[in-house]
């Protein structure tokens, strides 16, 4: 498939930035419905969009690079190329998070309620985003007999990118459900952390592209981090609710 989109003036706008923009600005829209739901001010969350997405990318670009910086140093132009693609969704979700907690200290918004709101979006922004890999032949698996499998340089390979997207659009229809019915500010997002990590862990594991930590990948063990992490939050959490009562 041809990763250009469309030209402008002589410059191509490939597909993989117009699916990334498109989830991202499907997520925004989404959050803001939900910041009017819930009474979170939406120009204040709009201000931290605005801020957040830059940052964000630059934090998926920079993950990318430094995780494969034997491909990359010495090359400045190629570190900050993400035209061809190269973003780190767990860059882009750390970089977002920090952001959005200076943001909510300095504008007085709470943090958790922001993380709750902005936890579908993420997902929903995933399952459209995971496509434009597809069309720049990346993120593939290893070679497979299922008939699912798609074409890459002759050899059919598990369609790793669409595996996601699928586990990822399943959990934004859980998160839609969920926001209505937490237990507690912040239990969508962890939950998001936690669901999306097992995810992508299991997914991970059939890719071919990824860097290697011993027998598991670095997005594998991230996950795993994660994953033992957001069950520890929860059960926190939970235990300070049922003080509560």
């Amino acid at each position: 498939m041809d990763p250009i989109a469309f030209s402008i003036l002589g410059i191509d706008v490939r597909w993989y930035g117009v699916l990334i923009s498109t989830g991202i600005m499907i997520g925004m829209a989404l959050a803001l419905r939900e910041a009017k739901r819930v009474g979170i001010n939406e120009d204040k969350l709009l201000d931290l969009f605005l801020i957040a997405i830059p940052c964000s990318i630059i934090g998926a670009r920079t993950y990318y690079v430094i995780f494969n910086w034997d491909i990359y140093k010495g090359d400045i132009y190629e570190m900050i190329n993400i035209r061809g693609g190269g973003l780190a969704i767990h860059g882009a979700i750390i970089a977002a998070v920090l952001v959005g907690y200076i943001y909510c200290r300095f504008k007085d918004l709470d943090f958790l309620k922001i993380l709750d709101l902005t936890a579908p979006s993420l997902a929903i922004g995933q399952a459209i985003g995971r496509w434009g890999n597809f069309i720049n032949q990346e993120a593939y698996g290893r070679p497979t007999d299922l008939p699912w499998a798609i074409n890459v340089n002759g050899v059919n390979v598990h369609p790793t990118f669409l595996y996601e997207s699928i586990w990822d659009f399943c959990l934004f229809l859980f998160l839609m459900w969920l926001r209505k019915n937490k237990k507690y500010d912040g239990n969508v997002f962890v939950y998001y952390a936690i669901i999306y990590s097992v995810g992508r862990f299991f997914i991970e594991g059939l890719r071919i592209d990824s860097l290697m930590i011993g027998p598991l990948r670095m997005a594998q063990v991230i996950s795993l981090g994660t994953m033992v992490v957001g069950v520890i939050i929860h059960l926190a959490f939970m235990n300070k609710k049922n003080k509560k009562i």
